[in-house]
């Protein structure tokens, strides 16, 4: 799949896009945080290579204030295992001022490239 930087200015990204856009970033081509709101074990189990922060959802509020502040910076793409975590969280979010943050449509759950600790998606 070929890389629209557009996406870093919707709501939402699907796992090939998400995939292209990290490939984009390795190559220096963009720029943004990917953040996986699962808890520990479950990112023990298996997490998608190039995830930056691990902030699980159920310590909220001890880090949305600095996801705030990040997103306001640069785009950051949530992720979770089926979505349903992360549009909660980036609802809440935007109601607080939040900057750009981006929903991983389905998740790990419809992740079809390659996941660090396991299998997982479409493996």
């Amino acid at each position: 799949m070929g890389i629209d930087l557009k996406w870093l200015e919707g709501d939402a990204v699907n796992s090939a896009q998400l995939e292209a856009l990290l490939a984009a970033r390795e190559a220096g081509a963009c720029d943004f945080l990917l953040v996986d709101v699962r808890e520990p074990y479950e990112y023990e189990e298996a997490h998608i290579p190039g995830v930056d922060l691990l902030r699980p959802t159920s310590r909220f509020q001890e880090w949305a204030g600095e996801l705030i502040e990040l997103s306001r910076q640069k785009p950051v793409i949530l992720t979770c295992r089926t979505a349903n975590r992360t549009g909660q969280v980036q609802q809440i979010m935007k109601q607080h001022g939040a900057g750009k943050l981006i929903d991983h449509r389905s998740g790990i759950m419809s992740w079809h490239g390659p996941v660090e600790g396991g299998t997982y998606g479409g493996d």
